[in-house]
């Protein structure tokens, strides 16, 4: 059994910042990239950005490039979302998953286990 818990989710005014978390536990894995994904209200889940086993490699969205970083601490099994600059577009329901058999997967039928979400609220 795989688990993935995300936290770090609130709400935050428009310019603000937070970090989010995802610790991955249960089964071991010799290794496995991860990425988030986001869902806002009444629209399709959306890639927000992959990170390698590494930490080497990361890739983002257009939406979010250049205010969003990924890192990841294999150690203590978490991977961290940092969001900063944040805009009301921003809001929504945000996935934590991991992929077992992609280097730097993007879309979601690549990865293998995914969180229950946090929510992440930007008032304007």
């Amino acid at each position: 059994q795989v688990q993935l818990v995300e936290s770090g989710g609130g709400l935050v005014q428009a310019g603000g910042s937070l970090r989010l978390s995802c610790v991955v536990s249960g089964r071991t894995f010799r290794s496995y990239a991860a990425g988030w994904f986001r869902q806002a209200p009444g629209k399709e889940r959306e890639f927000v950005g992959t990170i390698s086993w590494s930490g080497s490699s990361t890739y983002y969205a257009d939406s979010v490039r250049g205010r969003f970083t990924l890192a990841r601490d294999n150690a203590k099994n978490t991977v961290y979302l940092q969001m900063n600059r944040l805009k009301p577009e921003d809001t929504a329901v945000y996935y934590c998953a991991v992929s077992l058999s992609y280097y730097s997967p993007t879309s979601a039928n690549e990865f293998d286990y995914w969180g229950q979400g946090t929510q992440v609220t930007v008032s304007s």
